[in-house]
């Protein structure tokens, strides 16, 4: 899945002329840790059941006419690969971007755990 892909989906939700924003998020494998440390990659463990809760909780917003997240779990990834994808479709931009956010950081503090690999 790409988001490409995931946009194009969306373009094809019965609702999508309801649509007057489709916000997009990329989480690349950056080459430094948050403190400082050189990363060589990661690993990203994914709670599926609780990603579906979370997936779900946000589409009920108001505005919000879909929400897709795809996480590259369970597999080794090397600095530049893409982590995760989110795109938010929604009526107008409070509603999308705070959805976004929401889900962002829900997602990343509730459904997964990162292991890094330093250099």
């Amino acid at each position: 899945m790409n988001l490409s892909q995931m946009i194009d989906q969306i373009k094809h939700h019965p609702d999508y002329p309801k649509v007057g924003m489709i916000l997009c998020h990329n989480g690349v494998v950056r080459s430094t840790s948050r403190d400082g440390r050189l990363v060589s990659g990661l690993r990203v463990t994914v709670d599926h059941e609780k990603l579906r809760e979370v997936i779900a909780l946000n589409k009920k917003r108001e505005g919000i006419i879909d929400v897709m997240v795809h996480i590259n779990g369970d597999v080794d990834l090397k600095v530049g690969e893409d982590v995760m994808y989110i795109v938010v479709a929604g009526d107008i931009r409070e509603n999308v971007i705070s959805t976004l956010t929401d889900t962002l950081n829900t997602v990343k503090s509730v459904v997964t755990q990162k292991t890094q690999y330093f250099v």
